[in-house]
């Protein structure tokens, strides 16, 4: 074969392997908004992750469980580790408020969740909110326990593929009603 037909191979390949991938958006608090979603539908939506968020926590003494998490030493001191990578898909398992969401992005029990909630400062988007936030290190609860993450998670938000979004609200039938032959 010879390279312009490579070539051109090479493109189309690229344009249909573009096509098959998720065209992402910022999960936003107009976007809720604008739809308005119940929970129900919300969780037949599909979220993502926009940025790494790795969750650490310190172990002490000889009772440590160690659950979903890898163990590491820093600084000679035994820390559990938890990395959900950027683009992970997660679902929605509950709603504490109607501006709350609980975002599971892993199997393996009903604590494995993160809260998200809109934040004014970055357009209403859903971020990831913890207890406290100290210069970009938040504390939040994770499988029951308080797990602390650091500013590559600061940043985090939720993400939808808007095409499959918005057709989980087209998924409703009005009855025509029946007669009597």
């Amino acid at each position: 074969m010879n390279a312009g037909k490579l070539s051109f191979l090479a493109v189309l390949a690229m344009m249909a392997f573009s096509g098959c991938s998720p065209n992402l958006t910022p999960f936003t608090e107009s976007l809720y908004n604008k739809n308005q979603w119940q929970e129900s539908e919300l969780k037949r939506i599909q979220f993502y992750l926009s940025d790494d968020i790795v969750l650490r926590r310190e172990l002490s003494g000889s009772k440590s469980e160690i659950v979903s998490g890898e163990i590491k030493m820093i600084d000679g001191r035994q820390v559990e580790e938890v990395v959900i990578p950027r683009l992970t898909p997660g679902v929605l398992q509950f709603m504490p408020k109607s501006d709350r969401f609980a975002i599971s992005f892993e199997e393996g029990g009903n604590e494995r969740f993160l809260m998200f909630g809109p934040s004014p400062k970055v357009d209403g988007r859903y971020v990831l909110l913890a207890s406290e936030w100290n210069r970009r290190t938040g504390i939040v609860t994770y499988e029951g326990k308080k797990w602390r993450v650091g500013n590559d998670g600061a940043y985090a938000s939720l993400m939808v593929d808007l095409k499959k979004a918005n057709r989980v609200s087209v998924d409703s039938r009005r009855a025509t009603g029946r007669r009597v032959d």
